[in-house]
């Protein structure tokens, strides 16, 4: 059993993560901004990672063996709306929880998660973790800020820190602002209202992005957190991609015999957006025997499975 401190606990993944850590008997104890609960068995608590003082204090009282920082505005497109949040909470943040690492806990194993958002366009398909950074919107530059200064942090004071890059990922309990979760959301409304068709909107339908499942994510997260692995950067990715059009044309095969009408709405399609973004998955995979298990097909039908009760819980 190990202390475990999870950031962003009460985040899609950060949930995720901390029901995981539970379920192999570490002793968990999230933080968010919200400190909303993540299930039975483990304890959040409200945290600002901007609060400098507060988070030196937990991290004192904690002595956390292992820290998983999550915690981060994690739309690009909000971003963009908010750049000066973004870059404060997402930099601000980091730089607090470092510091209190290195007085507090200076022998904690640190998966610092990052996102593939640092490498930008321009890049040989699969990207791999050497290609040089060229985020391209207000949160990849933040979260590249965040990612260069644990670097810092580790080579100037020792911090045992190993960077995961993770690809776009989804599963059930994604808020629908991300796609797959919107997605399953529209199919999953026409399911329960009785529709025989739906128009299911997005925005660019030919960007390509590389999906992993949450929970194979999680796990990735958890095989980087051992000691043996060493310390660098990793992507969390599959090596494919997978277009907009092709993930409404998977959502049409699940909800059939719904017919399914595809609109673009370009009020949702992205100034400066990256039309293809895969990973190679080579280094991570080499380190700690990971490799993704479940299909996109089976991380949709969950996530409509989920909204269906979620949906029907409501009404």
């Amino acid at each position: 059993m190990r202390r475990v401190l999870i950031t962003g606990a009460s985040g899609f993944a950060g949930r995720w993560l901390a029901r995981a850590c539970r379920d192999a008997g570490d002793e968990v104890l999230g933080v968010s901004r919200s400190g909303a609960g993540v299930g039975r068995g483990v304890s959040v608590r409200a945290l600002d990672l901007r609060d400098a003082r507060a988070v030196a204090e937990l991290v004192a009282e904690v002595a956390p063996e292992v820290v998983y920082h999550l915690a981060a505005l994690s739309h690009v497109g909000r971003s963009w709306q908010e750049p000066g949040q973004a870059l404060e909470v997402n930099v601000l943040g980091a730089a607090s929880l470092l510091e209190a690492l290195r007085h507090g806990a200076p022998e904690a194993r640190v998966v610092w998660v990052s996102s593939c958002e640092v490498y930008g366009p321009g890049h040989e398909l699969p990207v791999s973790e050497s290609a040089a950074l060229k985020p391209a919107s207000p949160y990849a530059v933040a979260k590249a800020a965040g990612e260069m200064l644990a670097r810092v942090y580790r080579d100037a004071h020792g911090l045992h820190v190993v960077c995961a890059r993770p690809f776009n990922h989804a599963g059930p309990g994604q808020r629908p602002v991300f796609l797959v979760s919107s997605l399953a959301h529209q199919g999953a409304s026409a399911r329960i209202a009785g529709q025989r068709q739906v128009r299911i909107v997005t925005g660019n339908p030919d960007t390509r992005r590389d999906f992993t499942d949450v929970r194979d994510v999680v796990d990735a997260y958890r095989r980087l957190a051992e000691p043996s692995v060493p310390v660098g950067v990793y992507n969390v990715s599959t090596g494919r991609s997978v277009s907009a059009a092709e993930q409404v044309a998977l959502l049409a095969e699940l909800i059939a015999p719904i017919e399914v009408e595809h609109v673009v709405d370009p009020e949702r399609v992205r100034a400066h957006e990256v039309m293809d973004v895969r990973g190679a998955p080579d280094l991570v995979a080499e380190a700690t025997g990971w490799r993704p298990r479940i299909p996109l097909r089976q991380t949709i039908a969950d996530t409509i499975d989920w909204w269906e009760r979620e949906l029907s819980a409501v009404v």
